[in-house]
């Protein structure tokens, strides 16, 4: 299941609308990225996260169809947030179901790699006085 939205998130109620029909989980990964207080030794006030949305879950069906190839997984679940975040506020949840932890681990690391090389998301850091643009990761 792919999420973009602006409201916070609640991890377990996510987890538990999954994992109440799916009897057969035995491992969940998780992810929970946060808005950072400090990057690049400079302190930040809040984010501004753009996206391109039907381009964002183009990419990420495509990255959950090869993650499934890759890994005998259940389920998927990735929440992405939007707009203006302040510090410790949560970015994004990636969660993957399978029976056996190797295959969430794995597969939870692959689709979170994914979001911070290649989705079409767009950081600006506010500061007190500047902002910046981030480049994704290589």
């Amino acid at each position: 299941m792919i999420k973009i939205q602006t409201k916070d998130f609640n991890i377990e109620e996510e987890i538990a609308n999954i994992k109440i029909n799916l009897s057969e989980v035995g491992a969940i990964t998780t992810f929970i990225g946060y808005v950072r207080a400090n990057n690049n030794s400079k302190k930040v006030n809040s984010i501004n996260l753009e996206v391109y949305e039907n381009m964002a879950k183009k990419y990420l069906a495509n990255i959950f169809d090869n993650a499934k190839k890759k890994w005998d997984l259940i389920d998927i679940l990735v929440i992405h947030r939007y707009g203006k975040l302040v510090c410790n506020e949560k970015i994004v949840l990636v969660a993957t179901f399978s029976k056996h932890r190797k295959d969430s681990f794995e597969a939870c690391n692959f689709i979170m790699n994914f979001l911070k090389k290649e989705a079409p998301f767009w950081k600006k850091e506010n500061y007190d006085k500047s902002y910046s643009w981030l480049e994704n990761s290589s």
